[in-house]
């Protein structure tokens, strides 16, 4: 096992990237995910990889898309007005099924907002912005060891589905420095190896000319569009089958459950501890994948929880899946801030509490 070194999270997940196999990162900067881009363009050209600062994020999606097409193993990454500018562009490459992972150091908006963390970007990738109907799995970590790890495995994942898949960080994660374990260098794809990999991939004629590739979005038949999204749809449901992911505290016997992801979710867990003290059992549900949601892990919650609450940096946005989760069998709470603003432990506790005592409990 490999030792731990203490790295800043986003410094920690472009490493995690390059040793997925990542040769191809495609950027442009925007706080606070800057040092991800800063350190591709120092390290991956010693790894046999290319690194170019796209003119803009819009331009930087499109590079990935071409990239991806021709079997490369592609990462990208950017920052809430930078994600909104992609949007188009993952829509493309999910009609087209072309692999690629995207990484948000997610900050407060709307608009240009602040350069604070926030989970304002929930909607942003477990909905989408770009048009069509396409899906984008989403995994958010609560640990920088958990970002590398995610990061990592979503590079054979992103393969695996021919889909680009998401990871949703944000400021508090990327900037923050914590030891991690690294993994192993996996090997990487040349590209006389690409077609016996990847036989979906551009890569010009081979010695049987009748089988060169092409790679689109556009079907102008409607019945053949249907047709290919219906497909789309069954790889989907694959996803909502072997991509869920969440961890449950506590939950079977909790008066409280309070739902979580990310950054919140790791300081829920300390305002778990400080309601305890005080004679309140609170139990944590936190996503790990967003999309596909983890909604079967709200069936552990017995009758004895007086309340759901959701904990979110956004004025409410996974609470509305965290409501499909519950089904109306309990009252749904949302404890948010926002702007930037971070809740202390002490504040989540004490907020947690005045809820409970609304609600008679």
């Amino acid at each position: 096992m490999s030792k731990r070194v203490l790295m800043k999270g986003n410094e920690a997940f472009a490493e995690a990237a390059m040793r997925g196999g990542c040769r191809y990162y495609f950027g442009y900067p925007i706080t606070p995910q800057n040092e991800i881009p800063e350190y591709m363009s120092r390290e991956l050209p010693k790894r046999d990889g290319y690194f170019i600062q796209a003119e803009s994020e819009l331009a930087a999606v499109y590079m990935a898309y071409g990239a991806g097409a021709a079997g490369g193993r592609v990462f990208i990454t950017s920052s809430s007005p930078g994600i909104a500018l992609m949007q188009e562009g993952f829509s493309f490459m999910c009609s087209a099924q072309v692999p690629t992972v995207a990484l948000t150091v997610s900050r407060c908006g709307p608009g240009i907002g602040g350069i604070q963390p926030g989970q304002a970007d929930y909607f942003q990738v477990t909905r989408g912005g770009g048009n069509g109907d396409y899906k984008v799995p989403v995994f958010a970590p609560s640990t920088i060891q958990e970002g590398v790890d995610l990061v990592y495995e979503c590079m054979d994942l992103s393969d695996e589905y021919r889909n680009p898949m998401f990871i949703f960080t944000d400021g508090l994660l990327g900037q923050m420095m914590e030891p991690v374990r690294l993994p192993e260098q996996r090997k990487l794809i040349e590209p006389h190896e690409i077609r016996g990999l990847k036989p979906w991939a551009l890569t010009g004629y081979g010695s049987d000319d009748s089988k060169r590739n092409s790679i689109t979005s556009l079907r102008i038949q409607p019945e053949v569009l249907e047709k290919h999204v219906e497909a789309l749809f069954e790889k989907y449901a694959k996803a909502e089958r072997e991509l869920v992911r969440y961890e449950s505290i506590g939950v079977e016997d909790a008066d409280v459950v309070i739902v979580a992801f990310g950054t919140v979710a790791r300081i829920t867990k300390e305002a778990i501890e400080i309601l305890a003290e005080q004679g309140i059992k609170a139990g944590l549900i936190r996503p790990i994948s967003l999309w596909p949601y983890p909604y079967a892990a709200f069936d552990k919650i017995t009758s004895k929880t007086k309340v759901v609450i959701s904990a979110e940096l956004s004025m409410g946005q996974m609470i509305q899946d965290v409501q499909l989760g519950i089904n109306g069998r309990f009252p749904v709470k949302l404890l948010s801030r926002t702007g930037g603003v971070v809740p202390t432990a002490v504040e989540i506790a004490e907020r947690t509490k005045k809820i409970l005592e609304e609600m008679g409990g």
